[in-house]
């Protein structure tokens, strides 16, 4: 048989990586590469409002638009504006240069339907689940100091900073991260940052059976080098200490700053101790849509490896409208693992955050792409889709126990304990429940519209939750 001539699902077709013309836009016209590949020009030209994204796309967005994204803004919006120019280049890349079509372009395009959230997007009955909680994986409940989760048995998340050099509207930890919306006052970490990472260090040398140390945020990208190398530096003199994973979104949003000299020069140091140490050191980043990924996220990914890193990762989050089809998937991680260095790891489905049921796939959706991928890329690159359940953790789609497709709510069991369940005597969150908790059903939930009738009716039947979630 000549597999040239067999038809399949999926068309696997190599393409090459390319960096869309900054120029077409009519406030970048003058700008040069030079320009365009620093780090501080990057940051200085951020859009974190309504007239810097005039300034850029100017005439080629129509007032209709603008309009859409100032009211979702004040009504909806969990997250500030924030875009660095090399991320809002990857929208809309080939959109025709007059108004209304260009208009009609970057309002379908993928990328910009979580980074430039606009009214429309928004599920006018269900913008937000029932259930939604602004933590919804309960991270602060864990925490062992400021910032410090222990959620898993050897494992441990740092929150190092609350700022990212990007905020997309989708974000887990909308709770903390960013500045302040109109609907959602942040959490706000209270220690100076040399006295919360103190306090990260000393729980850590007090408990040996951490291995695992997650530093994230925000984005380290927004940590002073010097800071981040000496938190390093000293977390690799922990002898417990045996995985370390660098979490930054800015490979794909901001790669600029990852190629910078004196960063790149300080990650070598840090990758050359870690090696002498046997340490495993990676980077975890976030591309969602094959468009994001051009040629300087690999320069940045091909640099990270070159100075020592073990692995360059991707958790992306399968998000409907972005990357919910097969071949959204499939585009998105030949791109990455075949082009840029980056190996597919994880998606996640969205999490159960205020304003964001227009993102969210329902499980049995999920379990039908992570069918559809298998067989296409390399065993050791098929991403894993997984479910972030509350109060359990992460869950490969086909683990839930059960599955009631009507109300969309399933049921997942976990193998370990967290703090929550140290807290209280029979190791349910609220004290309600007297089973073990390791026999406990958690439950999760799909979006309330993709419901079928039935199951829509019921939710609109139930209680209100008390009080207004997202503030």
């Amino acid at each position: 048989m000549d597999h040239h001539t067999v038809r399949q699902p999926y068309q696997y077709v190599r393409t090459a990586l390319t960096e869309p013309d900054w120029r077409r836009l009519p406030g970048w016209r003058d700008v040069t590469e030079a320009q365009w590949r620093d780090a501080q020009w990057q940051r200085a030209h951020c859009v974190k409002n309504l007239r810097q994204l005039r300034a850029v796309a100017g005439p080629l967005l129509t007032d209709r638009f603008y309009e859409e994204l100032a009211a979702d803004q004040a009504e909806s919006a969990t997250m500030p504006m924030l875009l660095p120019p090399q991320m809002l280049n990857t929208v809309a890349p080939h959109a025709p240069a007059e108004p209304q079509a260009f208009t009609e372009a970057f309002l379908a395009d993928p990328v910009r339907r979580y980074m430039l959230p606009v009214r429309a997007d928004r599920h006018p009955r269900w913008p937000s689940h029932p259930k939604a909680e602004r933590d919804s994986l309960h991270e602060a409940d864990m925490w062992v100091a400021e910032g410090l989760t222990h959620r898993y048995p050897t494992k441990v998340l740092a929150e190092l900073v609350a700022t990212c050099p990007q905020y997309c509207g989708h974000c887990t930890r909308m709770d903390l991260v960013g500045t302040s919306t109109p609907q959602v006052a942040k959490t706000r970490l209270v220690l100076r940052p040399v006295d919360r990472q103190e306090q990260m260090l000393d729980y850590l040398k007090r408990t040996p059976s951490v291995r695992d140390v997650v530093v994230s945020g925000g984005d380290l990208a927004n940590v002073p080098w010097p800071q981040l190398e000496s938190f390093l530096v000293r977390l690799l003199d922990l002898g417990s200490v045996r995985d370390i994973r660098l979490a930054s979104k800015a490979v794909v949003g901001l790669p600029q700053h990852w190629l910078q000299p004196h960063v790149l020069a300080g990650l070598g140091r840090v990758a050359a101790l870690a090696a002498r140490r046997s340490v495993n050191l990676a980077v975890h980043t976030h591309a969602n849509h094959v468009q994001s990924v051009t040629p300087l996220v690999a320069e940045a990914a091909r640099a990270l490896l070159d100075a020592g890193v073990r692995d360059v990762r991707n958790q992306g989050v399968l998000m409907r409208g972005v990357n919910d089809t097969p071949e959204d998937l499939l585009d998105l991680c030949f791109a990455l693992q075949g082009e840029a260095n980056v190996l597919p790891y994880y998606f996640y489905l969205c999490d159960l955050i205020p304003g964001a049921e227009h993102w969210r796939t329902p499980l049995h959706q999920a379990q039908h792409l992570q069918e559809a991928i298998m067989g296409y890329l390399p065993g050791y690159a098929t991403p894993r889709l997984v479910c972030d359940v509350p109060h359990v953790g992460k869950r490969w789609v086909h683990q839930a126990v059960a599955y009631d497709r009507e109300r969309g709510i399933s049921y997942w069991t976990k193998n370990y304990r967290t703090a929550l369940e140290l807290r209280t005597p029979d190791g349910a969150p609220d004290g309600s429940a007297t089973e073990d908790p390791l026999e406990r059903r958690h439950p999760y939930y799909d979006p309330v519209d993709t419901l079928p009738e039935a199951g829509r009716r019921w939710w609109s039947e139930q209680p209100a939750p008390p009080g207004d979630r997202a503030r």
